[in-house]
């Protein structure tokens, strides 16, 4: 299944079904009277969030959706019947913008959550509405209103409880594929990961959601490389998992580089609690690695975590420090980096 972030979709609610102006003609029955029902309601327009979904591919070979039209009013005082409603559904996480996309309708963050995105038209009334002492025979009628239409912008940001940031190649999708099930693209050049991937990592029976995205660059927020349109699916997280390659030359500018990304971003990531790995630790000398150690710690202001998702070093560690932090931040709202324990190295 391909990965689709963002659609641009064209709705239409239905009109509403046209009065009836009809009299009551039976046998021996005098003066019958006005008898035209009222028209049925149009279809409305709605927007569901789903489960089972985790991108908006369908909206890329349907961009048209149209509620039906109600039923026009009949004699025998009958109603027409309401237009049959029409929902988009959507994965959770997705964001409903006007046409100028910018401006929020709705965003559904939770899979059940439904919003009216377009209210379908009134029936018309028939002309045994207008019955009344000094005109008992109406000839009139009301048609329909009609329905709303508009042009809406459909976004996806993941939810995830934990986002994997870095530059290309610093080890991530490796990560993601090694605590989970999912199955990224793995190789050896940049931007290997061009879509955002989803994962379930679980550690000591504790289940949280990992988020990788394709690997940011200097000047990414100018449009350098993929850019930084992705960064939307890591704005839920509650904690970032940075990771730096010990194949660096310079593992201190690395670092420096994607924090100076997620700043120039915006949106409170920067401000997101972090954890600093230096990944790739089996492919460097010991000598090699002290020095990259500290040269990372000294630009992070933290020490690192030093893991390999080939020898699961410094894994069980990582993994940890990740869920006591989405743990805390479920339990009160804050999250707050929890000191690091030597022995979950």
């Amino acid at each position: 299944m391909k990965f689709l972030d963002e659609a641009k979709v064209y709705i239409r609610s239905g009109d509403g079904g046209a009065g009836s102006v009809s009299f009551r003609r039976e046998k021996y029955i005098e003066f019958g009277g006005p008898d035209g029902g009222d028209g049925g309601r149009g279809g409305d327009v709605w927007v569901e969030a789903v489960d089972g979904l985790n991108t908006l591919i369908d909206y890329r070979f349907q961009q048209h959706f149209k509620a039906k039209t109600g039923v026009h009013g009949m004699g025998r005082n009958r109603t027409g019947a309401g237009g049959d409603s029409v929902t988009l559904k959507v994965p959770a996480g997705t964001q409903i913008f006007e046409e100028d996309n910018e401006t929020l309708i709705c965003d559904l963050t939770e899979v059940g959550q439904r919003y009216r995105l377009a209210a379908g038209g009134n029936g018309g009334f028939g002309n045994a509405h207008f019955k009344s002492a000094t005109n008992q025979a109406p000839r009139h009628a009301n048609p329909g209103l009609e329905g709303q239409e508009k042009n809406i912008w459909l976004r996806l940001k993941l939810i995830a409880d934990a986002g994997l940031v870095g530059l290309p190649n610093a080890g991530k999708s490796t990560f993601l594929a090694a605590v989970t099930r999912a199955r990224p693209k793995i190789a050896n050049y940049p931007f290997t990961t061009l879509h955002p991937n989803l994962g379930v990592a679980t550690i000591d029976g504790r289940e949280f959601v990992l988020a990788d995205i394709p690997g940011l660059i200097e000047g990414a927020h100018e449009g350098v490389g993929i850019g930084d349109r992705f960064l939307g699916h890591v704005e839920r997280t509650r904690v970032l998992l940075h990771l730096v390659s010990a194949l660096e030359e310079d593992v201190a500018k690395a670092y420096t580089t994607v924090r100076r990304e997620l700043e120039a971003y915006g949106q409170g990531i920067a401000e997101k609690p972090e954890i600093v790995a230096l990944s790739q630790v089996d492919v460097v000398d010991a000598d090699s690695r002290a020095e990259k150690v500290r040269a990372l710690k000294q630009a992070a202001g933290r020490a690192p975590y030093e893991i390999s998702a080939i020898t699961s070093e410094g894994m069980t560690g990582a993994l940890r420090a990740l869920r006591d932090i989405i743990v805390s931040a479920q339990a009160d709202g804050t999250a707050l980096t929890p000191d690091k324990d030597d022995a979950d190295r």
